[in-house]
């Protein structure tokens, strides 16, 4: 199977293209072959985004959520396909490829929602027989550049509200995981969504990405990913004056006060620090654990990791898939080698798997560490893998210090059965999201998704915020008085 561009509401042929290998995680086998385009597909595809935004601007709102919620039947008719594909490309388990598909019709029916909202506002003015408003305007042409580690949830976060708020955009999808894209590009296109308003091209981000980012007529680029290339982007993008949303790495930690539900908080560990094997940038890489119940959690959470079942996400009983690719693997190993030589004990883990039903494919086993210092590289550097660092506090404000000590600033959590510890840590804890009694996953649509400091740059995914990404606030003032009117000179 190849996987060519969707332009224009066309697909691409492959003549002349370069390809590359598309893998399955679980076990190494080739399952597609996917374009490697060039920065004169890019500029094809611009074009056609450009000339279909204006007409599509025109369309009411109202109708142009109409086309979300017939994206989000569709998606609910081939749920399960879906979800298969997501596995076979991108590793994870069956249920949780299920959940991410679910999000993307949660969202689709959630943005298409603000197309009878849209809201802008009315204020009094200063002067008489003069009236004040502000409302939302499209930006025009977008460029969406998403991670390989959530294909779909993270597309539809970014890709819906640009098309309820009348923009149109090119998509470059990760090129591990460009199928999802491609299964996304013919939904659109069942929807009847028209041709340039919704562009997939595929190909590496040195090339598609940069030639998108500096192209004159986008004006809008959101990006997920690492921070590095996030950091690329954004300057990237501010010498060219675009706006730049950027949803980038975290170091996320769950603290586990001595007041707290133990097991429950270590339902919320495994969830947070293995599902996705890791590679989640809310993922949980840290547990900072009070003294006095330190020992009892270590137990608990050898004892439970003893349960998780790795192996192919298409097997319905594995709990853990495979990491996406070698790559993965070596950096991970790295990790564990490096909390090795700074002195962390580890508990368990701390192997790639390679024999029997685990041969071809990219998997690591579930890793704890404890004694980790909280200044260490172990617990500093994202690792985006399965390894838990348990650091051990003595109180809650030692516990808000060191979770705030990273350069990251996405997720935390806290357990604990006392409120006031609870408040004092949902206002201290310098991350976009805090959980209480649950893991640092789990975000929910309507809610806004990002971070602060290394984690993104001020916008956020998801939610009414997501809008701001992707409108322009106009500021409108009706002059009915028949005269001119100064404003802050005639009304004193």
């Amino acid at each position: 199977m190849k996987l060519n561009n969707y332009i224009n509401g066309q697909w691409g042929t492959d003549t002349g293209a370069d390809y590359t290998a598309v893998k399955n995680p679980a076990n190494g086998k080739t399952i597609a072959d996917v374009r490697l385009s060039t920065a004169d597909d890019v500029t094809q595809a611009v074009a056609a985004a450009k000339a279909a935004q204006k007409k599509w601007a025109r369309v009411p709102a109202p109708k142009r959520a109409d086309y979300l919620y017939e994206i989000g039947r569709i998606m609910i008719e081939k749920k399960e396909h879906l979800s298969q594909v997501l596995t076979k490309e991108m590793g994870k388990v069956i249920e949780e490829a299920r959940g991410e598909v679910q999000e993307g019709i949660d969202m689709a029916y959630y943005m298409a929602g603000e197309g009878r909202r849209l809201f802008g506002e009315t204020v009094p003015s200063e002067l008489d027989n003069k009236f004040a408003m502000s409302v939302r305007a499209p930006i025009g042409v977008v460029g969406l550049i998403t991670p390989w580690n959530f294909p779909v949830a993270i597309a539809t976060w970014k890709s819906f509200p640009a098309i309820v708020a009348g923009n149109t955009f090119i998509w470059k999808p990760a090129t591990e995981t460009p199928m999802m894209a491609y299964e996304m590009a013919l939904i659109f296109e069942e929807a009847g969504l028209p041709a340039g308003v919704a562009n997939v091209v595929f190909g590496s981000g040195g090339t598609v990405g940069t030639a998108m980012i500096e192209h004159p007529d986008v004006r809008v680029v959101s990006f997920t990913g690492s921070t590095e290339t996030g950091r690329r982007v954004a300057e990237l993008g501010g010498r060219h004056l675009k706006k730049v949303s950027l949803e980038m790495g975290g170091k996320n930690a769950i603290i586990v006060m001595d007041d707290a539900d133990i097991d429950l908080a270590v339902e919320g560990i495994l969830w947070s620090a293995f599902g996705t094997a890791g590679q989640r940038c809310t993922a949980c890489s840290r547990v900072i654990a009070h003294t006095d119940i330190k020992q009892e959690l270590e137990q608990k959470l050898l004892e439970a990791m003893k349960g998780l079942t790795i192996g192919d996400g298409a097997d319905e009983s594995n709990k853990i898939g495979p990491v996406i690719n070698a790559k993965s693997l070596e950096k991970i190993s790295y990790y564990v080698n490096v909390g090795k030589e700074e002195g962390a004990k580890l508990l368990a883990g701390g192997n790639t798997l390679t024999e029997g039903h685990y041969t071809g494919g990219h998997y690591f086993e579930p890793t704890l560490f404890t004694d980790v210092a909280a200044d260490s590289r172990l617990a500093q550097e994202e690792i985006f893998g399965p390894v838990i660092s348990l650091i051990e506090i003595s109180s809650l404000e030692e516990a808000i210090e060191v979770n705030n000590s990273v350069v990251y600033g996405l997720s935390s959590s806290i357990f604990s059965r006392d409120v006031n510890k609870i408040f004092q840590a949902q206002r201290d804890l310098d991350t976009g999201i805090v959980y209480v009694n649950a893991g640092t996953t789990g975000a929910e649509i309507h809610l806004p998704f990002g971070g602060t400091k290394g984690t993104g740059n001020g916008h956020r995914d998801s939610g009414v915020a997501a809008l701001d990404v992707f409108t322009e606030w106009k500021s409108i003032y009706v002059d009915f008085s028949g005269k001119l009117q100064r404003a802050q000179i005639d009304n004193n």
